[in-house]
């Protein structure tokens, strides 16, 4: 992304409404075919540029039961389902552990492999999901995040001017969306945790 020469709030407003418009396939825009292991493997990799998947992780999350196996008996055994496992997977791995994840997906789903004792199905989870993102990009856009005011007085507080004060800016945004992340995240193992303690 090239540098914006007016890089304020709302320049910010705008990345975070683009990357809402642009974060979850929904789960009929997933392929309808079933695939091939390397065909997983190209689609997540083309979807999660940062992360590198590659056959042996994926198989590892099949033989630690995070994920179900593939269909038995087909080379394409890979479904929409295994995809929507994967995709959600994905969007946990940053913050929770493996074995943090497979106790959530233990909440819904109970025996990986067997689809009949799911509470809900794998469409159902990933529908839920997405609807969820989309609505905290909404809340998230629609709420004072960034706490304009109080960085504009750590600005003014510090007698910042010009590209100090741009850079500056940026940085507290950063700041502040990591302190919320960091939060988010600690809650977020808290709760799985504490759970299954329970």
């Amino acid at each position: 992304m090239e540098k914006n020469n007016e890089f304020d709030i709302e320049y910010i407003k705008k990345i975070a409404s683009d990357i809402a418009q642009n974060t979850v396939v929904s789960y009929e825009d997933l392929p309808r075919y079933d695939l091939f292991l390397s065909q997983v493997i190209d689609y997540l990799n083309d979807k999660f540029e940062d992360e590198k998947y590659t056959s042996n992780i994926v198989q590892n999350y099949i033989k630690g039961e995070v994920i179900s196996k593939p269909d038995d008996g087909k080379k394409r055994g890979y479904t929409k389902d295994h995809l929507a496992q994967l995709l959600l997977l994905s969007y946990m791995r940053p913050i929770l552990t493996t074995e943090e994840i497979k106790k959530v997906f233990g909440l819904a789903f109970n025996n990986i492999n067997n689809r009949n004792d799911d509470i809900l199905s794998w469409e159902k989870a990933y529908k839920i999901f997405s609807n969820l993102q989309a609505e905290m990009f909404n809340d998230f856009l629609s709420e004072n995040h960034f706490k304009e005011s109080k960085l504009k007085d750590i600005i003014k507080d510090n007698s910042l001017k010009g590209s100090d004060e741009e850079r500056i800016l940026v940085f507290l945004i950063v700041m502040s969306l990591i302190a919320q992340a960091s939060a988010i995240k600690k809650l977020a193992r808290k709760i799985v945790d504490e759970y299954n303690q329970g």
